[in-house]
């Protein structure tokens, strides 16, 4: 009965994560990045994203001890926001008006790490949680460059459930900071490794919990 309520315990969380980094790609994303404050949303939406990523990862990772399963995880994460892309299609929105955003070569990033460090755990949180948090707004910037222009987007389907004077409005590009991949992979390089150790500490609490 332990070890039935122990996995069940693990998969919950995992789900529960993976389910809270896509109500994040549509919240902190703010649809696609450039709608209200452009460049200021692209960093907040970088650091919650690397961060989020991080912690579910490395928590399913260490469970199963098997490097790959971090991807695996990145992929339920992007399978479960095209679900939710769906919710906006059906309200006649176009399909691409929710980027989604590119977690699994950041991912695949920690997992190399794990695997090459003969699964060194300590190794995974520091050197992989800055590798994730490097390198999840550079991937990112490529895919939304790839994306017909958001702006006319954004104008042609104004969000329905929020006041008027809170529509989107001409970003001011370079008005705070020029790079806004630099910004958001420093503050994401720092902020991912302590939230990916606290995903490896829930592993461990997890454990203890149910052991209790």
């Amino acid at each position: 009965v332990m070890v039935w309520l122990r996995r069940t315990t693990h998969y919950l969380f995992i789900v529960v994560v993976a389910v809270n980094s896509t109500l994040l790609t549509i919240n902190a994303g703010d649809y696609i990045f450039y709608t209200d404050w452009m460049w200021t949303s692209f960093v907040v939406f970088s650091i919650s994203q690397s961060t989020m990523l991080a912690v579910g990862a490395i928590y399913y990772m260490l469970f199963t001890g098997v490097p790959g399963t971090a991807t695996y995880y990145a992929t339920i994460m992007t399978i479960y926001t095209w679900v939710a892309k769906g919710a906006w299609f059906a309200l006649g929105y176009p399909y691409d008006f929710i980027v989604v955003p590119v977690w699994i070569p950041s991912a695949m990033l920690l997992d190399l790490t794990y695997w090459a460090t003969r699964r060194n755990k300590h190794a995974a949180i520091i050197i992989g949680g800055t590798l994730v948090g490097l390198s999840f707004p550079l991937f990112n910037m490529v895919n939304l460059l790839l994306v017909r222009d958001p702006l006319e987007v954004a104008f042609k389907y104004p969000r329905p459930t929020l006041p008027a004077y809170m529509t989107p409005i001409e970003p001011q590009v370079g008005k705070f900071y020029n790079s806004p991949v630099a910004l958001g992979s420093g503050a994401g390089a720092v902020l991912t490794v302590p939230i990916a150790a606290l995903g490896a500490k829930l592993n461990t609490w997890t454990y203890r919990w149910m052991a209790a």
